[in-house]
C-alpha cells in the first residue's frame, strides 16, 4: 500500500470560467417525464381553485404539486420512499413558514427564518442525494410562504390544501408504473451498457480514453445503486444485474467486439420486451449482489458532517441576500433569498457558472413575461393555462441548460403572484432583476468568503478509501476459494470508491481558495484500482494477482 504523505501546504487560486457556462448540452434521456408530470401533479388542484374562484389559495396547493418533479430516476418501491420523503419535507419547512408568517411580521425575522431552512434543506438534499431538481424548489416553497399574510387559524387548513395535493402528486409519480414497472432500472443499466460500449470502442491511444472510463465507471456504479435500491430480486432484475456485471467486465478488459453486443442489449432494454439474459456465473456476480443487500447504509450523520461549509455559505448567502433587498426597498426579498439558495453547488467554480445562468435565464425570462402578461391578463383561466405551459417549458428544457429552464421559470413564478390578485407588470419585472442580480451577487461573496476546507480532506479520505477497498479486493483474490459473492462484493465496493474519488477530486479541483491536490497521487491510484477491478474481472489465478497487486 502506497504511503500517504500530506497535502502541499501551497494554495491555488482557481480562475473562474466563462466560456461553457451557457452552452446547451443534450436534453435528458426522460426529460418528458417531469415536464409531463408537474403538469398532471398541478392541473387538477389549480382548475378545482379556479372553479371555486380561490386561485388566490394556489400557492399551497402547488406546494404539494411540485414534489411531483422528484426522483423519475428510481425505481418505483424506492421511489415511493422518496417521493412521501419529499412531500414530508415540504411540509416541514411549510409549516415552519406558515407558522412564523402566523406570529410575526417582522420582515428581518421572516429572512432570517428562510435562510436557516434553506441551509437545512440543500444540506438534507445533498446528505440523501435527492437529485434534481434538490433543494431550489423546497426553498421556493417556504420562502414565498413566509412572506404570505397568514394567522394562525388559518395555517391547518392552508396545510391540508399542501397534504391533498401532495398525496395527488405521489400518485402521479408512481402512474407509470402500472405501465412499465421496471423501467428505471432498464434505462439505467442501458445506460450503462451504452457507457461501457463507449470506452470499449475507444483505442488506447485517444486523448478521451480516462473520461470516458470515468464516465463508464460512474455509469455502471449508478446502475448498481438503481438496482440495489429495490428490495425483491425478480428474474427481470436478476436479468438485468447480469448485463450490468457484463457492463463491469468490459470496462475492466475493453473489447472492440463486444461493444457492439453492448449496445444491441441496450436497445432492446427500451419499451417493454423481455430482458436480455447474458451467460453469467450465477453463483458468483450475482450472489455478491446478496452480500451489498445486506450491507448495513451508512448513516446520515456521516453523511451531514462533510457539509457544514456549504450550509453555512447557504445560511450566510440567502440571509445577506434577503437582508440587502430589504434595505434597497425592493419588496420582495424572497425572491433574492431563493436567488441565492439556488447558486450552491459542489464548490466555487460550480456555484459561478450557476450564478451566471441564474442570471441571463431570469432576465432573459423577464422579457418573456412582459411578451405574456397581456395573455395571462386576458382572464383567470388564462392565467392558469399559461402556468402550466410554463411549467412544461421549464423542464423540458432546464435539461439542456439552467439558464434555458429558468426563461421559463421566471415567467410563471411572476404570474404564480397574480393569483391572489393582479399586480402592475412594471413593477414585478424591475423588482424580479434587482433582487436576482442582488442574490446571485451576494450569494457568490458568500461561497467566496466561506471557504471549504474539508473539500482536501475529503480527497485524502478518499483517496484512503480506495487503497483500502483495493487491498481487500486482491486480499480476496488472491484467496484460494473465497465464499460465494465475495469477489464481485469487493469488486464492487471497489467501483463505489473509484467513482466517489474522482467526484470529490474533481469538487475540490474547483474551489476558489484551496490547498493545492495531490493530483499525481489520485491519477496513480485510479489506475491501480482500475487494474485491480480488471483483475476481479478475469477471475483468479496468478497473473490477475499480479496485476491486482501492480
Amino acid at each position: 500500500m502506497s504511503s500517504v504523505s500530506p497535502l502541499s501546504p501551497l494554495v491555488r487560486v482557481r480562475r473562474l470560467p466563462l466560456a461553457g457556462v451557457l452552452r446547451l448540452g443534450r436534453p435528458s434521456d426522460i426529460w418528458f417525464k417531469p415536464a409531463l408530470s408537474v403538469v398532471a401533479a398541478v392541473a387538477p388542484p389549480n382548475l378545482t381553485l379556479l372553479a371555486f374562484d380561490r386561485l388566490d389559495l394556489a400557492i399551497y396547493t402547488m406546494a404539494g404539486s411540485l414534489c411531483a418533479l422528484y426522483a423519475h430516476n428510481r425505481p418505483y418501491a424506492a421511489r415511493a420512499r422518496v417521493l412521501a420523503g419529499v412531500v414530508l419535507g415540504m411540509l416541514g419547512g411549510l409549516t415552519v413558514a406558515l407558522v412564523t408568517a402566523s406570529l410575526t411580521t417582522d420582515a428581518v425575522v421572516l429572512v432570517t427564518v428562510g435562510a436557516l431552512l434553506a441551509a437545512v434543506q440543500k444540506v438534507l438534499c445533498d446528505a440523501t442525494r435527492l437529485g434534481p431538481p434538490g433543494h431550489v424548489v423546497l426553498t421556493f416553497i417556504s420562502s414565498a410562504s413566509l412572506f404570505a399574510p397568514q394567522t394562525l387559524g388559518q395555517v391547518p387548513g392552508h396545510l391540508a390544501l399542501a397534504v391533498c395535493a401532495g398525496a395527488w402528486a405521489w400518485l402521479v409519480g408512481m402512474a407509470p408504473a402500472l405501465v412499465r414497472p421496471h423501467g428505471p432500472e432498464r434505462r439505467a443499466t442501458a445506460h450503462a451498457l451504452h457507457a461501457a460500449a463507449a470506452y470499449a470502442g475507444t483505442r488506447a491511444a485517444d486523448d478521451g480514453r480516462a473520461g470516458s472510463r470515468a464516465a463508464a465507471a460512474a455509469a455502471v456504479h449508478a446502475a448498481w445503486q438503481c438496482l440495489l435500491s429495490t428490495g425483491a430480486r425478480s428474474a427481470s432484475r436478476r436479468a438485468l444485474e447480469g448485463l450490468v456485471v457484463r457492463a463491469e467486465a468490459a470496462l475492466a478488459a475493453p473489447d472492440d467486439t463486444e461493444a457492439e453486443r453492448l449496445r444491441a442489449w441496450a436497445r432492446r432494454l427500451r419499451g417493454t420486451g423481455p430482458v436480455p439474459r447474458p451467460n453469467v456465473r450465477e453463483a458468483g456476480e450475482l450472489l455478491g449482489v446478496e452480500a451489498e443487500l445486506e450491507a448495513p447504509a451508512r448513516p446520515l450523520r456521516a453523511r451531514l458532517a462533510p457539509l457544514a461549509p456549504i450550509a453555512l455559505r447557504t445560511a450566510l448567502g440567502c440571509a445577506l441576500a434577503g437582508y440587502v433587498s430589504l434595505a434597497l426597498g425592493i419588496g420582495r426579498p424572497y425572491w433574492a433569498l431563493v436567488t441565492a439558495a439556488s447558486l450552491y453547488q459542489a464548490n466555487v467554480t460550480l456555484t459561478w457558472s450557476r450564478g451566471v445562468q441564474r442570471v441571463v435565464g431570469n432576465v432573459a425570462g423577464v422579457l418573456v413575461f412582459a411578451a405574456i402578461v397581456p395573455l395571462a391578463h386576458l382572464g383567470q383561466p388564462a392565467l392558469v393555462l399559461s402556468c402550466l405551459l410554463l411549467n412544461f417549458g421549464a423542464e423540458a428544457l432546464i435539461g439542456r441548460n439552467y439558464w434555458l429552464g429558468s426563461v421559463c421559470v421566471t415567467p410563471m413564478a411572476l404570474l404564480i403572484t397574480e393569483f391572489a390578485r393582479r399586480q402592475e407588470p412594471g413593477e414585478l419585472m424591475a423588482d424580479r432583476v434587482a433582487d436576482t442580480l442582488v442574490g446571485a451577487l451576494v450569494g457568490f461573496v458568500a461561497a467566496v468568503v466561506v471557504t471549504n476546507r474539508r473539500a482536501g480532506d475529503r480527497v485524502e479520505e478518499a483517496l484512503g478509501a480506495v487503497e483500502r477497498a483495493r487491498g481487500h479486493a486482491a486480499r480476496v483474490l488472491a484467496g484460494p476459494h473465497p465464499a460465494p459473492g465475495a469477489l464481485e462484493s469487493a469488486r464492487r465496493h471497489l467501483a463505489a470508491a473509484v467513482v466517489d474519488l474522482r467526484a470529490a477530486s474533481d469538487a475540490a479541483a474547483g474551489e476558489w481558495w484551496q490547498r493545492a491536490l495531490p493530483e499525481e497521487r489520485v491519477m496513480r491510484a485510479e489506475q491501480a484500482a482500475h487494474r485491480t477491478l480488471a483483475a476481479t474481472v478475469r477471475g483468479h489465478g496468478p497473473h490477475s494477482l499480479e496485476d491486482a497487486q501492480a
